[in-house]
């Protein structure tokens, strides 16, 4: 169930690379909104570098007239103050509209990929589910997208702006004095290798952090769904050392990232100041020696702590760019998961449908080295109850599963009319089908949203008229606004009570054929005899499939088949297979067997 999960601890090299890439093209739509956001922060950018040269400029406006014993010129003084002023007034204004297209663009883009990822779960195969916890899938469509949201509204501008400021700021200098320029730069260089050597360290730790964070969802999730199981096998002390032992991965591997990426900043702020001292020092004696007066001075000093700043945030944004590559990898490879073929060329359509079924020599595994069903073949005519009974890993819900399509046949047919599912599209044959699972499903609404799920039209006679037939009317009547009371974890709903819906929204459903998956099997046997009365009802007319644990449910069936190991090993009603004294006899005998 896990083998998915170490995709993450060793990443291969270039992921870093491919998935931003894949990144870059997702966003493909958005250029021109980024694009507006980047020009920008290019133009505040450019105010910044400016300003350092008119403060040098101001400085060296004052010290000169205070050095030769004038008075100072308060006109050039207030126009280049007003200019300084203009300067950070615009950077102010261009960051705000920077950060508001950033932002919009954001959410559009984690709209998109919350959309996609919806849609790529209703395109996904059973198979899918089958081998993926869903605590880590829901992982990827929360934690790993707010990942991205986070990093293209935060680092995407930061590290271009950061990098044009960088590049202006060497520019700047070198045009201002280039014995400073290379004092700045020669004390900052330093830094520069130590972030390149804390960046390739800490990839790997932030690719295991994002794996090791869907691991704690899923079991978090298990654990959550299957409390009361939990509890009643006293298994809290095994769970939590299941929970320690993943926390503990998830420290480790959380800690190391962070370690690795929180280091680069206070590094990056010594040599910031280790670069200011240094301009100091050099300034100071070539000011001694007549190469240089203040200004230049005053404006070195900004433009020290301008040149590592940039370092610093694009050291900031590249590590957050880490994070971001695993989580794109985590979010690309779900989207890139194998989807269920296409059938938009399927053009024909069962609508009226009798209900003959046949399985023509049917073989299927789910995978290669396991072959589950290996000849199975049967006529059902319509209007037949089919019960299929058998010991667990028989193949029984498989049979269910190809009859619906939600996995593909490796050889052989299955006819509905004799129509073949190859030739029918997945909806077609769903729409044919009315259901009732061992596993219930309700979701957060009303009990008559509940009951009309996904079917139009349906009145209100109709609801009451099916939950009278299940028993299940005078419950709901007595709940406090009875049929708009709203399923949410203040109702408190039995294990029975919310079959006896699931089975009362299948009757509203009123679909040719059914399949009922020990559709009884978590209630009482008082209900479920009136439940018992209420399918013999609604299957009439309608071609049934019945699997059952408790054969006493099924003894009135046309035909029961008695799987094993996949094949079908007898076959007829329930007096004849108990005429025979074969295994179905035995199976039967066995559940009324004293202790």
């Amino acid at each position: 169930m896990r083998m998915h999960a170490v995709a993450g601890e060793k990443p291969a090299k270039g992921m870093f690379k491919k998935s931003m890439l894949k990144l870059i093209k997702y966003c493909k739509k958005y250029y021109w909104m980024i694009g507006i956001s980047l020009l920008l922060g290019a133009i505040s950018v450019v105010c910044q570098i400016i300003t350092p040269n008119k403060i040098g400029e101001l400085t060296e406006i004052i010290s000169g007239a205070i050095g030769m014993g004038v008075a100072i010129d308060i006109g050039k003084v207030t126009s280049v103050a007003l200019l300084i002023l203009t300067l950070a007034l615009l950077m102010a204004v261009l960051g705000y509209f920077q950060q508001f297209i950033m932002a919009t663009t954001t959410q559009k883009v984690v709209y998109k990929f919350r959309s996609d990822i919806s849609n790529k779960i209703n395109k996904l195969p059973l198979k899918y589910f089958d081998t993926h916890l869903y605590g880590d899938t829901l992982s990827r469509v929360t934690n790993d997208v707010d990942t991205i949201g986070q990093t293209l509204n935060q680092s995407i501008a930061s590290l271009f702006s950061n990098i044009i400021l960088f590049i202006g700021v060497v520019i700047a200098m070198f045009v201002t004095q280039w014995i400073m320029a290379f004092t700045v730069i020669a004390a900052t260089l330093i830094g520069f290798l130590i972030m390149l050597i804390f960046l390739t360290k800490s990839q790997k730790y932030f690719n295991m952090q994002q794996k090791d964070l869907g691991d704690m969802n899923a079991h978090i999730e298990e654990v959550y769904s299957g409390h009361n199981v939990v509890k009643l096998f006293n298994a809290e002390s095994d769970k939590g050392e299941e929970f320690k032992k993943i926390n503990k991965k998830l420290y480790n591997s959380g800690w190391k990232s962070q370690f690795l990426s929180g280091s680069m900043m206070p590094i990056m702020n010594f040599i910031g100041n280790f670069a200011f001292v240094a301009v100091c020092v050099v300034g100071a004696v070539l000011a001694a020696n007549n190469i240089i007066g203040l200004g230049p001075i005053a404006s070195f000093m900004i433009y020290a702590r301008m040149f590592s700043n940039p370092l610093s945030q694009i050291a900031q944004s590249l590590t957050s760019l880490q994070s971001t590559s695993a989580a794109s990898t985590r979010v690309f490879e779900f989207l890139e998961e194998q989807e269920l073929e296409d059938e938009s060329n399927k053009t024909e359509v069962l609508t009226k449908v009798k209900g003959d079924v046949e399985f023509d020599h049917v073989k299927f595994g789910y995978n290669k080295d396991k072959i589950i069903i290996h000849d199975f073949s049967v006529n059902v005519k319509a209007g037949q109850k089919v019960a299929i009974v058998g010991p667990t890993g028989a193949g029984k819900t498989t049979l269910v599963n190809l009859l619906m399509k939600f996995y593909e046949i490796d050889s052989g047919d299955i006819k509905i009319d004799g129509k073949s599912i190859h030739d029918l599209a997945r909806e077609n044959i769903h729409d044919l089908f009315g259901m009732v699972l061992q596993d219930t499903w309700l979701f957060e609404g009303t009990i008559k949203e509940n009951l009309r799920y996904n079917k139009e039209g349906v009145s209100d006679e109709k609801i009451i008229e099916a939950c009278k037939s299940v028993g299940v009317d005078h419950f709901i009547q007595t709940l406090s606004n009875g049929y708009d009371t709203v399923i949410d974890d203040a109702v408190n709903l039995s294990a029975g009570q919310k079959q006896l819906l699931t089975i009362a929204r299948t009757m509203i459903e009123d679909k040719p054929m059914l399949i009922l998956d020990e559709a009884t099997s978590s209630v009482d046997t008082r209900t479920e005899e009136l439940i018992q009365k209420a399918m013999d009802k609604l299957m009439e007319g309608r071609t049934s499939f019945i699997i059952a644990h408790r054969l006493s449910t099924i003894k009135n069936a046309d035909i029961i088949l008695v799987l094993n190991n996949g094949d079908v090993i007898e076959k007829g009603n329930h007096e004849e297979l108990m005429a025979k004294g074969g295994f179905y006899a035995d199976l039967y005998n066995s559940q009324f067997a004293e202790v």
